[in-house]
């Protein structure tokens, strides 16, 4: 059989001896300050999120409005919905695309002004009344989310481009921690914040400093050094549905990570009901409600790194695998737990299973795409065709929880946990790695 270039021996010597390129050499010189400056830009990211937590704070804050638990899963689910569903719809003027951080600076405004919508609701909430307050926090949850999903394209081939295939897990696993870490100290000093402060100071200090953190963020993002790319043929505005789908029909192997992340969302439902649950049905208090993430948080700092960086050595397929049953021993923890104490190692299984759940699929899209060209409609492809899982498990987890209670929730995420184990390890392969661009 005819060896491919890629893994010929004397291509790879050759092709080590010929002259770096202009861009090549450009983004070897700004590889370190490309890194810092995206660690600097997900660690105050997280800053924000710690304060205005999709999983702790908001749903807390949604609960003061509500008691229904299906509106109370919507939250992380319009978040992760926003951030999925729109990328195959941008991947088209993505791939047009020379340079990808204008696209970026320009969308990623539109993720982090909607905090500043929440602090004015949260302070107007006298005035407004519980019912105009709810639509009023869904449609600014709405604008976050859609604004992350048109940024997200974007942002996940600009760093595919400036952050080497090598580093990829690295890079993802860093910023990670350096975002739960700073999330972690955030979410503490909002529990203190929930916890000693009234209405509406409370919520709406929260608020408005996760959006002085998004505008520090927004400052390191807005710095990344990006060249040109060489300039391609220009296809037409609908070519990419074309190009979408003949990797669905000629690519098996990422067709079977489609259904794996699919059936992830349903394996983590769990996850965005552990807070309400231990404040509705345990009495935990919203301070010790805030040290709890903040420990979950603090774990993913130190599996983050580890797990990124396991994944480029040993496959990020094997990193999903280990998030999987971390999500099945989490899941049923929480639903035979008889104390707040056991939600320590709930949290801390939860963590694992976040970190290997959402860092090592972001890998794995890009080392599926076989080139710059492609790149963004697998990346589309596999956040785009994941949004509808993403939206109907949380309400499937709110709609049993209400019918059934919590732990009905509980134990059915353990069961998609299961399942989705046997399915990433039975069906999935790990791709090779991307060629060099």
């Amino acid at each position: 059989m005819k060896r491919s270039l890629s893994t010929n021996p004397m291509a790879s010597t050759i092709r080590a001896m010929l002259p770096a390129s202009p861009n090549e050499h450009f983004l070897s010189k700004n590889l370190r300050f490309n890194f810092i400056i995206g660690i600097f830009d997900g660690g105050f990211f997280g800053f924000a999120l710690g304060f205005a937590s999709f999983i702790t704070v908001i749903p807390l804050f949604v609960n003061q409005l509500t008691d229904s638990a299906l509106l109370i899963g919507l939250v992380p689910a319009i978040h992760n919905v926003g951030w999925q569903l729109p990328q195959l719809l941008t991947a088209g003027w993505v791939s047009r695309a020379r340079r990808y951080k204008p696209l970026v600076v320009w969308m990623t405004v539109h993720e982090r002004i909607p905090f500043v919508g929440l602090a004015l609701i949260a302070w107007s909430l006298p005035a407004l009344g519980s019912r105009t307050a709810l639509i009023l926090v869904f449609l600014m949850l709405t604008w976050q989310g859609l604004g992350g999903g048109f940024t997200a394209n974007a942002w996940q081939n600009m760093i595919a481009k400036v952050i080497p295939d090598r580093l990829h897990g690295t890079f993802y696993g860093s910023q990670a921690a350096a975002f739960n870490g700073l999330a972690g100290v955030s979410a503490i000093a909002a529990g203190f914040l929930l916890e000693r402060l009234g209405p509406p100071l409370d919520f709406a200090l929260c608020f408005l400093a996760a959006s002085a953190a998004m505008a520090i963020s927004f400052g390191f993002i807005a710095q990344t050094r990006e060249p040109e790319s060489p300039e391609r043929p220009l296809k037409p505005d609908n070519a990419f549905w074309g190009e979408a789908l003949a990797i669905l029909k000629r690519d098996r192997n990422f067709c079977a990570f489609l259904v794996v992340r699919a059936v992830s969302q349903f394996a983590s439902m769990a996850f965005a009901f552990y807070t309400v649950y231990l404040v509705n049905e345990m009495g935990v208090g919203e301070a010790a409600i805030g040290a709890l993430t903040g420990f979950l948080l603090i774990v993913q700092v130190l599996i983050n790194p580890l797990i990124g960086r396991l994944g480029d050595r040993w496959g990020h397929r094997n990193a999903m695998l280990f998030g999987a049953l971390a999500a099945v021993s989490s899941a049923l923890l929480a639903a035979t737990a008889k104390s707040p104490g056991w939600f320590y190692l709930v949290f801390l299984l939860e963590g694992a299973a976040l970190v290997a759940i959402w860092v090592a699929p972001m890998s794995l899209s890009v080392r599926f795409a076989r080139g710059e060209e492609d790149r963004p409609v697998y990346i589309g492809l596999s956040n785009s065709l994941t949004a509808p899982a993403a939206i109907l498990a949380p309400l499937l987890g709110g709609w049993l929880a209400d019918a059934s209670g919590f732990q009905t929730t509980f134990l059915v995420s353990a069961f998609f946990a299961v399942l989705m184990t046997v399915m990433l390890y039975l069906t999935v392969k790990e791709p090779q790695k991307s060629p060099v661009i």
